[in-house]
């Protein structure tokens, strides 16, 4: 804003040369440019630049001049940096030189710290003009208004974040046995269902079926060992997986089941000659020549190579036929199940209920069933007391602590889970939101910091803090693709008017008092008087205390003679 002070100065002109007689000072004729006007407010402070030009001849030769410029408000005033000229004939100054002929150009660059009263102020203040041990205070015009403090209307709308809960409502569990047979033979010999796996795999279909498991499937891998002919080996095994399907078929007609009847339930293979097992047995056994039989399985590809070279070595190959091919003459079964959880209706119920009865994941789990908070609180207090090692019910708690802006009870909560679990980022991103409630934005600032990992919500609760410090860019970056009101907002201090209109007006404020208003800034930085002043009847009709805060907000000072703005506001 660029203004000549001439006017209503000559009073004060005239005084100037009744002070200093002819060739005085004639400050009036100094112009002036502000940047910003209206002055801004910006994490916390404001910053000017005051450009001004004293014209030739306006200067005297024999004249200091103390150009000490101030924001004044009502009830207050904050002196800016004060600059000093001296006239050419001034002996042993200190201040600037300024050449009556030539005049001269001046710089203030100033930063001071925001107080409430400068919503509302000027920036004037006062030049004092002396020559020798005579001076006088002459005040300044109005060079600038204030103070735009549009980054103040971020909004708390932190986001607590909830720890999970690993509950299952389907668990996979399955249980392995091992049928031997003997040498050619695919016969299941009764000494082999007495084996302790055999045992629990009976155990483990009795508890199941008891329990409700729904039983998917057995699958069968069935081998023959490499000795003998291939041929006889594929059907051997082949053979094997039959009569191991067989048997469980017998079993489950036994045991009344209801599954297992029909060959559909059983999966099977076969492998002629288990070359893969006789590997792995060869290297964890001690039978002699080891070595030399396992160079023979990496140098022969060919299967009756291999087996001839082995037999030729024939201390070994006794061992081998003893310890050896008798455990890869096998059906290797696996039996696959669900064990199914709780239903939701159950969990709900015994939530309420019988909560003692629950482990921590169903109760974790039971409480995401509602959407009331003082269910979801009880629950919660239920898991922290009967579970106090486990950092989820305290930090829970915490949550709905912070939605019902119980600030104080959320911290007590959050502290708790943080003994138990230290440095989790979850609690780092809730004890920022106590930080940032409380004012204490360097803190919550370092527990965003520590909340690295968490989730999306502690870069989304940063984007706040930078707001407030005057890091648009930064915010805009935390952001993201959110539309909400503080992601707008942060665009439009980052100078995107366009993109805070589209992000406020897909967000749920785009309705709301707060999301008019906010559109009624971004117009009247569009300098589309119209669209304002719709926007603020919108948001008047909302909250009629707007009307207050629109009325000394800078942001529409270019309206203030339109009269349609005039209207809105009275």
């Amino acid at each position: 804003m660029k203004k000549n002070l001439l006017k209503g100065f000559s009073v004060v002109a005239a005084a100037s040369v009744v002070l200093v007689g002819c060739k005085s000072t004639d400050w009036s004729k100094v112009t002036y440019t502000v940047t910003p006007s209206p002055m801004e407010m910006h994490g916390d402070s404001v910053a000017i630049t005051v450009k001004g030009h004293i014209p030739e001849k306006a200067y005297g030769p024999k004249n200091t001049v103390v150009l000490m410029p101030s924001i004044k408000w009502n009830g207050g005033e904050k002196a800016l940096k004060t600059i000093t000229f001296d006239g050419e004939k001034v002996k042993e100054g200190t201040g600037v030189k300024v050449v009556r002929d030539k005049g001269y150009d001046f710089t203030i660059v100033d930063k001071v710290a925001y107080e409430e009263g400068m919503k509302v102020s000027e920036l004037g203040g006062k030049a004092v003009i002396s020559k020798k041990s005579k001076s006088k205070d002459f005040p300044l015009p109005k060079m600038a208004d204030g103070t735009i403090i549009t980054s103040r209307l971020v909004m708390s709308d932190e986001r607590p974040i909830m720890a999970k809960d690993n509950f299952q409502k389907v668990v996979p569990v399955s249980k392995e046995a091992d049928i031997n047979f003997a040498m050619s033979q695919s016969d299941i010999r009764a000494a082999e269902l007495k084996q302790e796996d055999m045992k629990a795999v009976d155990d483990f279909f009795k508890n199941g079926m008891a329990k409700g498991f729904e039983f998917k499937g057995i699958a069968i891998s069935a081998y023959a060992s490499p000795d003998g002919e291939q041929d006889k080996n594929a059907n051997l095994a082949s053979d094997r997986a039959d009569a191991t399907a067989k048997f469980f078929m017998t079993q489950m007609k036994k045991k009344k089941s209801t599954f297992g009847l029909d060959d559909a339930f059983y999966s099977k293979s076969s492998t002629p000659e288990d070359w893969a097992g006789f590997q792995s047995l060869m290297q964890a056994s001690n039978v002699p020549d080891k070595d030399m039989i396992l160079r023979i399985l990496s140098t022969y590809s060919d299967l009756d190579k291999r087996e001839s070279e082995i037999k030729n070595i024939s201390k070994a190959y006794t061992e081998i036929a003893d310890e050896i091919l008798p455990k890869l003459r096998k059906s290797k079964i696996t039996v696959n199940a669900n064990k199914l959880g709780r239903t939701d209706e159950v969990l709900t119920q015994m939530s309420a209920a019988t909560p003692d009865s629950l482990t921590i994941e169903e109760l974790l789990y039971a409480a995401t069933l509602s959407n009331d908070l003082t269910t979801k609180m009880n629950i919660f207090t239920n898991a922290a007391r009967l579970y106090p090692g486990d950092w989820r019910g305290h930090n829970n708690m915490g949550y709905v602590y912070v939605l019902q802006n119980k600030m104080a009870d959320a911290e007590t909560a959050f502290n708790k889970a943080a003994a138990a679990s230290a440095n989790n980022p979850v609690i780092e991103n809730n004890l920022g939101i106590v930080a940032i409630k409380k004012g204490d934005r360097a803190g919550a600032t370092a527990h965003y910091a520590a909340a690295s990992g968490a989730g999306p919500e502690a870069s989304y609760n940063m984007g706040a803090i930078n707001i407030m410090n005057g890091k648009y860019s930064q915010a805009v970056s935390n952001y993201g693709s959110e539309n909400t009101f503080n992601a707008a907002l942060a665009k439009l201090l980052n100078l995107d008017a366009a993109g805070a209109l589209s992000t406020v007006e897909a967000s749920k404020d785009n309705n709301s008092a707060m999301g008019y208003y906010l559109k009624a800034v971004i117009q009247a930085r569009k300098n589309d008087a119209a669209a304002t002043v719709n926007n603020l009847k919108s948001a008047f009709e909302k909250d009629a205390s707007l009307k207050a805060k629109a009325s000394e907000d800078r942001e529409f000072l270019k309206f203030k003679d339109n009269a349609d703005f005039k209207a809105a506001v009275n």
